[in-house]
């Protein structure tokens, strides 16, 4: 498994990462225990070193299977998780419903960061991130109490999610970034336009999450898809773009389909080809992708030795142009969404 460095620090991680926002909610379907605790188990036989979660993931259902799926092997890998939510103190609430707010002062980061720890099952966590921004607290406040755990040993290194160009600025002032992680796939590129140059040019690292498109791209949607109920995505929008509004949605289908046949010339899947065309950006440090069984594994791991030519790119590109379907590269590197306009705790 290729490893790759965070920026200027001496954090090393795969460039897969074993996200688990799927393991925390039944959003995507419902969940085989036994089943995600062998896939987490193979992932470290894999080579993969980097595990992601945060406490609202359930909420806080994330943190303990994967605590119970790492077991002895703790040491072994890279854990990062997150905080700066506000959750309702009703266990019955679950989900987005159990989100109320933001909150990233030092107060509670810190009490916070003490559940996370006991969730886990450690003493520290390698990469703690701040999970959304809260535009109530000032920068300089969060980042001290990030010091202030790094110092303590609670944490080794803290970075940022969903944070765009200013707030990292802001952040740089009162202390070091190791990496910020923003959705990065086929269908939104718009960090490719601030956010990933300034990871790069600054050495901050950049964790991708939803780099399959929340399944546009795992090449099992079809146009007479029907979300369950619970299903954020039947909601038509993902992360302040209307990916998933039924007129995009089948031109998005679209897509895929040709990419399909792309992936397949090098006898990969479409699920190969999106995550290889992610880590080929030189600011990306890891993909981040959910792996609830075995299969999901194997396919993932495939993707990562896979080099896109640059008629590869070319030519997902023009399929893209010729669909007319945006890749939202021209917008905006981070919409409202970070000022609060989406729910979704990813």
């Amino acid at each position: 498994m290729e490893q790759r460095q965070f920026g200027k620090t001496d954090l090393r991680t795969s460039a897969i990462g074993f996200g688990t926002w799927e393991l925390g909610t039944t959003q995507y379907g419902e969940i085989d225990v036994d089943e995600a605790v062998r896939a987490i188990q193979m992932a470290i036989d894999h080579g993969i070193t980097l595990f992601d979660t945060a406490e609202v993931y359930g909420p806080y259902t994330s943190e303990e299977l994967l605590a119970r799926g790492l077991g002895k092997r703790r040491a072994d890998i890279i854990l990062v998780t997150k905080v700066g939510f506000v959750v309702h103190d009703d266990p019955a609430i679950r989900g987005d419903a159990a989100i109320v707010g933001r909150n990233a002062s030092a107060a509670h980061i810190t009490e916070r960061t003490e559940g996370c720890l006991k969730r886990l099952n450690t003493d520290y966590v390698d990469l703690m991130l701040i999970h959304w921004p809260d535009l109530a607290t000032p920068h300089d406040e969060t980042i001290g109490a990030l010091e202030d755990l790094k110092a303590a040993g609670k944490i080794r290194h803290y970075g940022v999610s969903n944070y765009d160009v200013p707030m990292m600025t802001e952040c740089q002032k009162h202390g070091d970034l190791t990496a910020n992680q923003i959705g990065y796939n086929l269908f939104d590129r718009r960090v490719e336009s601030a956010v990933l140059p300034y990871c790069l040019e600054q050495g901050i690292g950049f964790m991708a999450y939803g780099s399959l498109g929340f399944g546009l791209l795992s090449g099992g949607l079809k146009p007479d898809t029907e979300f369950a109920e619970n299903d954020w995505r039947g909601k038509g929008m993902a992360f302040g773009l209307p990916l998933f509004e039924r007129e995009n949605f089948l031109k998005e289908l679209r897509v895929t389909e040709r990419l399909k046949a792309v992936a397949g010339g090098y006898d990969k899947s479409v699920a190969q080809l999106a995550l290889a065309w992610v880590l080929s950006h030189p600011a990306v440090t890891v993909g981040l992708v959910g792996m609830r069984n075995e299969v999901e594994l194997a396919e993932n791991i495939a993707a990562v030795d896979w080099r896109l030519s640059d008629g590869d790119r070319a030519e997902i590109d023009r399929i893209f142009a010729e669909e007319g379907v945006p890749t939202h590269a021209e917008a905006r590197q981070m919409t409202d969404v970070s000022k609060g306009g989406d729910s979704h705790a990813d």
